[in-house]
This record gives C-alpha cells, structure tokens and sequence, in this order.
C-alpha cells in the first residue's frame, strides 16, 4: 500500500506554483487527461497589436474624479484603431462600469488602483445579464463585454469594487454579515426573476435595476469569444467575481481574488466552453470556483451547458467550496479537470461539492481531480448533495456521475466523502485511488449512490473500504 509519506512526495512534487504551470504531458488515449490536454491546447491567448492608448490621453485624472468618459473614449479609439492596450497608469482612479470592445486589452498597471464607482445610478442604462442562472436587464456589470471576441484584462494593478457593509452588500438582506433588518434588500426582486424564467416570460420584458437590488457581477463577458483576464488583484466585488456567460475559449491566469462579501464568488463560468482557470488566488465569502449553466425554467430555455474546464495550480483559501458544480446547472456540466491545487481553511467548507435537486434537473458527468493537497476544510473532501435545497421536491431527475479523485491528501475534515442522491435518482460511479484522508470526524457517507469503490485509499491512518 503507498504511505502517506509516499502520497505526500507524489503530490508536493506536481503542486510547484512558481511560475506558469508547465503543459499537461502527453498521455495515452486511454487516459482521461488527455482530453484536458487537448482542451487546453484549443483555447489560444488574445492578440492585440502593440500599441498603447493612456486613459491620461483622454481626459482621465487621477483621485475622486470619475474617468468613465476619459475610459470609455480610450476603448473606442483603440477599437477603431484595430486593436492594442488601454492602459490605467500607476495611481487611483475612479470610475463606473467599463465596457470592452473587440481586440482591446484593458491593461491595470503596476501601482495602479481602479476604483469602481458605490453609486449604483452609474450602473444603468441596463444590460443583458445573467443573475444566479435567469437572464435578465438589470444594472451593467463594474467591467462587461457583449457579443466581442479578442478581449483582456492584464496587468499587476488591482480592481477594487468597494462593496463593503455598507455599500453594495446590505442587498443581500438579513445574513451572517450584521446586516440590520428593514435593510432595502434583494428578496422581492429575486422571487420575482426566477419566476419570470419559469414562465418564460421574455427577457427584454424582465427589467430591474433601480429599486430591485439585484446587485451586478464584476467582470462579465457576455457571448464573447477569447477572453483572457491576468495578473490583476480583485477586490471587495458586489456580487460574483469572474462571470463569463456564454463564452468560449476563456482563459483566467494568476489572478488574485480577495473578497470577503456575501455570494462574492471567485471564479463563476457559466454555460462555457474551452476555459482554463490556472495559477489563482481565491479567498471569498463563497464558492472560490463554481461552475455553472443557468437556473431552472430559464436555464432549459437557453439549454447550453458548461463543458470542457480545467483547473490547475490555484490556492484556494475562505469560502463555500474550492470547486464546485452548481447549484445553477440545469443546462448541465461535463469534463472538469482539476489538478495541482492547494486548499486549506477552517472556513472553506467543501473541497469539491455538486450540488443538484429535483428542480435543477441537470446532468453533471465526467469530473476528474487528481495531485490535490488539503490542509482542512470544514465538512467533506468530496460532497455530492442531490438534497440541495428543494431536494427531491421537483419533476426533474438530477444526474450526477463518474467523478474521480486520485492522489488527494487532506489534513483535516468532517467527512471524506459526503454523498445524498435521491430514492429515483441516484448517483452514479465514484471512485477514489491513493487518496489519504486525516483527522476525519465522522468518516464517509454514501446514501442512494450506485458504484463507488475505493482503491489504496487510507482514512486515519488505516485502509478504508467504500461505504
């Protein structure tokens, strides 16, 4: 049998995060990984021609006075241009939401802090969005792109969204944050959204924005195609982080996310395909990575999955789940491979979480992670939960199968695996091989599953068997 020793070395000796990750090496066609080389190989960098346009060229001024204007004036005469770098120079700067255009990198130098404007007001007119999985015309997302290819956000500087407890995050409403009760909060507005998508009301007829506080994502590409965000710092977002909607071929490298706000959600793509997440920082006050494909009604309506994703190298600190499927998954999801990642907290609650029900109804299949380090996390390494809220209260039959964990090793948990399916919907062909689980409170639990085996694998200390 491998020690835990032995396990240790293996995974420490693939978990380098010093620089860019080398390529996932070449493997036999019988390997599932091979697949993840293959989809890496397909998502290509932007290009844009080396030329620079300074936002100080038109009008931006550094400290509290808004450069919305000065930005949007550069974007435009770079796409006119043909393409090239808008670049915020070293300083603060304040601004309300920037939209990118075809063959523009949005480049946040070194020193630089982009400020985004707490006056909800600058955030209209409305847009074409995706709040939690419905579609909708609420407030522009802080930085947003729609139907634009060949776009980025590069640089050393940060973005800060200035939510705070009092900006932005009190429409939560009454949480674990302090919020006060009679706080104007999102709950009509929201009943009223996912209603909407179960009537298939149309969208251009599903307005909100002022007076619904539905808070807006922070960087949304929207139906875009090649997009790159890299090197920046995130900050203090108002609602999810990276929210690519639509998209295809997405890359997200050595990006920070420090954000600590209710559903500040690091790294959302949601109906995507071809995205590579690498080299990231995630410290969130939710999931540091979900993957998603729209809610319920509306999520059948646009009936697009989220396929073809993988992970690699990221640290994931505070939040819901390291990576999770769901719960806004009805288009489906498929083909996830995570790897090389490090993960410990006290409050991350789940390493790798599905989540699904009766109502969401989506086929979540071909999960594969593998060369992991756990220090602790708070309930399970692995949580499968067809008991998610609604449960089994719908007439959809949610599919969950062939996840795969190889070579984990983690420190501390609740449980090692944590797995509720449905009486009529059971989940389908787990397996974990060498895999070492320590400290673990309450051992494994696998209600309504059909196929989960165990090879090498030892839990305090000893040989575990599946449950």
């Amino acid at each position: 049998m491998t020690t835990r020793r032995q396990l240790l070395q293996t995974v420490a000796a693939t978990t380098a995060l010093s620089g860019t990750l080398s390529s996932l090496q070449a493997a036999p066609a019988t390997d599932p990984w091979a697949e993840a080389e293959r989809i890496v190989a397909r998502i290509k960098r932007p290009q844009f021609p080396a030329r620079d346009f300074p936002i100080t060229d038109y009008g931006a001024t550094s400290g509290g006075t808004k450069c919305t204007a000065a930005i949007a004036k550069a974007i435009a005469a770079c796409a006119a241009a043909g393409g090239g770098r808008v670049v915020v120079p070293e300083g603060n700067w304040l601004t309300g939401p920037i939209h990118l255009k075809s063959h523009v990198n949005l480049h946040i130098a070194k020193g630089a802090t982009l400020r985004f404007s707490t006056d909800h007001a600058d955030y209209l007119p409305l847009v074409l969005t995706r709040w939690e999985g419905v579609e909708c015309m609420n407030y522009s997302p802080l930085v947003y792109a729609f139907e634009q290819e060949n776009i980025a956000v590069t640089g050393e500087g940060t973005l800060d969204g200035q939510a705070s407890n009092e900006f932005w995050w009190p429409w939560k409403g009454k949480s674990n944050f302090g919020f006060k009760d009679g706080t104007p909060n999102q709950a009509v507005a929201r009943k009223k959204l996912f209603e909407m998508g179960d009537a298939n009301t149309p969208v251009a007829e599903r307005l909100f924005g002022e007076g619904s506080y539905l808070r807006p994502n922070f960087f949304e590409p929207y139906r875009c195609k090649t997009v790159l965000i890299e090197g920046v710092t995130i900050r203090n977002t108002p609602f999810w982080e990276l929210h690519p909607v639509l998209c295809t071929g997405v890359t997200v490298r050595g990006v920070t996310i420090d954000s600590a706000g209710p559903n500040t959600d690091g790294c959302d793509p949601e109906s995507c395909k071809d995205v590579l997440i690498e080299n990231c920082s995630f410290n969130t006050g939710d999931d540091c990575i979900a993957i998603k494909s729209g809610r319920n009604g509306d999520g059948r309506r646009v009936n697009v999955p989220c396929e073809n994703i993988v992970i690699r190298g990221c640290t994931m600190k505070n939040g819901h789940g390291g990576v999770s499927i769901g719960s806004e998954i009805t288009g489906g999801v498929r083909n996830v491979f995570v790897e090389k990642c490090k993960m410990d907290s006290p409050n991350l609650d789940n390493a790798f979480r599905l989540k699904n029900n009766a109502v969401r109804g989506g086929i979540l299949e071909n999960f594969h992670f593998r060369n992991i380090v756990i220090g602790q996390v708070a309930h399970a390494v692995l949580a499968i939960h067809f008991d998610y809220e609604e449960a089994g209260n719908g007439p959809y039959r949610p599919v969950a199968r062939n996840v795969h964990l190889e070579r984990i090793v983690s420190g501390k948990s609740e449980f090692g695996v944590d797995a509720h399916g449905l009486p009529n919907a059971e989940i389908e062909n787990i397996t974990l091989t060498d895999c070492d689980f320590q400290n673990v409170a309450k051992g494994n639990v696998a209600q309504f599953v059909h196929g989960i085996s165990f090879s090498g694998v030892t839990i305090n200390g000893a040989a575990a068997k599946a449950p």
